[in-house]
């Protein structure tokens, strides 16, 4: 019986893509003849193309070459089904790619809407067959089929976190058995198994396969001789090191100079992300330029004969893993408003400091007045973007003073780039206390996509269309 995280469950999915390559291709030739009919731009063909015999293979090796490059098959790059569809996609896009540069220089007399048809049905075969072993092996878990045992050493706030994250899994084939803890206080709990001490004879007993270290590092010359025993048994063992507790929003194994280190400050976005926020901050910022420069000079001109002072005003933020840089605005009030800033700050009886925007606020100039309320103010940031210092969507940049007064759940929003709008812009805007804007921050790094970018600016438009919490 094939077990999903195996060496031959891998084997067995690249035969089973080879296979689905092969069928596409020839679903995609005896289709051709009936495409003229569904697409009107398709020349007419009498009888299905011929296709060499070679090709059928060879797309097929070559097709699942390139998938094992993208870790398809790489059972724990690909536990999640989001991840497994992510690497599938992007590598069938690069084998589609590739294999028409190769039909481009040998076989060119090949139909390109059969080709293109082909990369489609192979693509959606293959989705089909993992959603198909995906339900198989749910079903086969919920009837009692095998299943990886897994016993957490530490019951503390480590072991529960790791056990939230696995109960998330359950259905996928993973049984969290319980845990094993010295707390005589916690020995009452079902789930608490019994002492470490008695680690060996539990794991044997219940048939454990993986055992997962989620001890205080305190206790790492302990934790030192119960690995060296537990390796004398079949079973995989892994550590959770209780510094990912410090980390900001995750942490991840790297390496420097050769050496295994844990970065405590990982970025939330994966550098595939990373590229396509990056990209589409240029696009959208470039393509918009034109428009926004003449409005732009209108109001500098307004600024400049409205009150005395320059038309920017530079403020320093804390952006991305708590980089200072300096913030663009455009000027909304009197030359040395700095000096009265305590007009508007109160301070609660723990110590911390607030802003009051409370309305009217004396320190704003009358064009400042109208530049807030419809946020052009904002303006001059699309060159924080250009320089790569914000996003045009992210967490707003925080001023230092205020950073210092943080919790360090906190400092979590700042595990991305900062942007210019975001969610909490969205739903509420200034409406909305400090400790709240955190929150919505923190939402949007666990929720973030390139599409969820692209909702927030458009209903960032509405908002300021209808002045919604903006003053």
């Amino acid at each position: 019986m094939l077990r999903r995280f195996s060496a031959d469950f891998a084997i067995f999915s690249m035969a089973v893509d080879a296979l689905m390559v092969m069928i596409g291709l020839r679903l995609a030739v005896y289709l051709r003849p009936f495409m003229d009919e569904w697409f009107s731009f398709v020349r007419p063909i009498v009888s299905p193309p011929i296709i060499e015999q070679a090709l059928y293979p060879l797309f097929a090796i070559f097709w699942v070459l390139v998938l094992l490059l993208f870790s398809v098959y790489d059972g724990k790059r690909s536990f999640r089904f989001v991840d497994e569809m992510k690497n599938l996609t992007n590598g069938s896009v690069m084998a589609t790619v590739a294999i028409a540069g190769f039909l481009y220089l040998t076989f060119r007399e090949y139909s390109r809407i059969m080709y293109f048809s082909f990369s489609l049905i192979t693509f959606f075969l293959m989705l089909l067959t993992r959603i198909i072993f995906r339900v198989g092996f749910r079903l086969r878990s919920q009837q009692g089929g095998a299943k990886r045992r897994i016993l957490i050493l530490g019951a503390g706030l480590v072991g529960k976190r790791v056990a939230e994250q696995i109960s998330q899994y359950l259905t996928d084939g993973l049984e969290l058995v319980g845990f094993l803890d010295d707390d005589p206080l916690k020995q009452g709990n079902p789930l608490i198994l019994g002492p470490i001490y008695r680690a060996e004879a539990i794991i044997q007993q219940k048939g454990i396969d993986e055992v997962i270290l989620a001890l205080p590092s305190r206790t790492w010359s302990r934790i030192s001789s119960l690995v060296a025993k537990l390796h004398e048994l079949p079973l995989r063992i892994w550590v959770v090191p209780d510094y990912y507790t410090l980390a900001l929003y995750r942490a991840q194994i790297d390496e420097l100079a050769g050496i295994p280190l844990i970065d405590l400050r990982a970025p939330a976005l994966s550098e595939y992300q990373r590229l396509a926020k990056r990209l589409f901050d240029l696009i959208f910022t470039l393509l918009i330029m034109p428009l926004l420069l003449p409005v732009m000079g209108c109001i500098a001109l307004a600024i400049k004969f409205d009150s005395h002072g320059p038309v920017l005003f530079r403020q320093m933020r804390v952006g991305e893993n708590g980089r200072l840089f300096q913030m663009f605005k455009f000027r909304t009030m009197v030359d040395g408003a700095d000096r009265m800033q305590p007009m508007i700050e109160w301070v609660d009886n723990r110590g911390h400091i607030h802003q009051d925007k409370r309305r009217p606020d004396p320190r704003i100039t009358r064009i400042g007045r109208i530049l807030r309320r419809t946020s052009l103010d904002e303006l001059p940031q699309v060159f924080n973007v250009l320089r790569g210092e914000m996003s045009l969507v992210g967490p707003r940049p925080e001023m230092p003073h205020l950073v210092e007064q943080y919790e360090p759940w906190q400092r979590r929003r700042f595990a991305v780039p900062q942007g210019i709008t975001g969610w909490w812009q969205i739903n509420g805007r200034s409406d909305k206390p400090m400790h709240e804007h955190t929150e919505d921050d923190l939402y949007y790094i666990q929720n973030y996509s390139l599409w969820l970018d692209i909702v927030i600016l458009f209903n960032t438009i509405l908002a300021v269309i209808r002045r919604k919490g903006a003053y």
